[in-house]
């Protein structure tokens, strides 16, 4: 589904992607691990053609992306963000069907409000938070909107961003367990990334680690905790000491 090869991408002096590498498979759920500022985030903005790499090439569906119309190939897409990301001034409802309201395909606000609520039901959220506001939300609940509004328009492909990042471990249990659900029954094909050791093993079919502008290791959750590599063994089980350059 997404074809990632010889991934390049500089911001001046700061060479953050140096000869990226990576296979999606269609309706496979990957996540992408890696410390803080190893460019996982810059991969994500890559894909989306939010940042234009510096070279190398990324297909979807054998198409490379900058080949494809902007706005149909954006509408494959769905997205949770780090922190969700709501639209402080909308309430929930409209936060969930954003997209759905706008743009040549918009829905009527009636059913855009029935898709709204759909969505929020399968996310474990009840009619009674339709017209709240963002900020009369939980963390967790504030997520599951994020959720809800990233499958609304029923992407073919969802990029999770941090999923469980300021959640405590049973709503972070919650989420993941969402978030296989959901990508099982679409059929989606999702790439996640995360440093949350739980989440990758909830949620991964595949795991790939970058570290140094590159991808590492890559391969089935199933292998992850026989892969040999010294990065990857030092990152699993969060060890000080090991090839990964910590700050003392």
């Amino acid at each position: 589904m997404i074809e990632i090869r010889g991934l390049t991408k500089a911001f001046g002096a700061n060479h953050v992607l140096r000869g990226v590498d990576l296979d999606v498979g269609r309706g496979r759920s990957m996540v992408v691990i890696g410390g803080s500022g190893t460019g996982k985030s810059v991969l994500i903005k890559c894909i989306l053609g939010l940042v234009t790499p510096d070279g190398g090439t990324i297909t979807v569906d054998g198409t490379e992306v900058t080949r494809q119309p902007r706005d149909a190939f954006l509408a494959r897409f769905g997205m949770l963000f780090q922190g969700a990301a709501l639209f402080d001034s909308l309430p929930v409802w409209q936060n969930v069907a954003f997209r759905l309201l706008r743009g040549a395909g918009a829905l009527p606000r009636r059913e855009a409000r029935e898709v709204a609520l759909d969505k929020l039901r399968r996310v474990g959220l009840g009619p009674q938070v339709a017209d709240l506001y963002p900020a009369e939300l939980s963390g967790g609940m504030q997520k599951r909107v994020g959720l809800a509004r990233a499958i609304a328009a029923d992407p073919e492909i969802i990029f999770f961003d941090e999923p469980t990042t300021g959640l405590d471990p049973i709503m972070a249990g919650v989420i993941n367990d969402l978030i296989r659900e959901i990508v099982t029954e679409m059929g989606a094909t999702a790439i996640t990334i995360t440093h949350d050791m739980t989440s990758v093993r909830a949620i991964a079919d595949n795991v790939a680690m970058l570290h140094g502008g590159k991808v590492r290791w890559s391969g089935p959750i199933t292998d992850l905790d026989r892969s040999g590599d010294p990065y990857v063994e030092q990152f699993i089980h969060g060890r000080a000491q090991g090839p990964i350059e910590t700050l003392r």
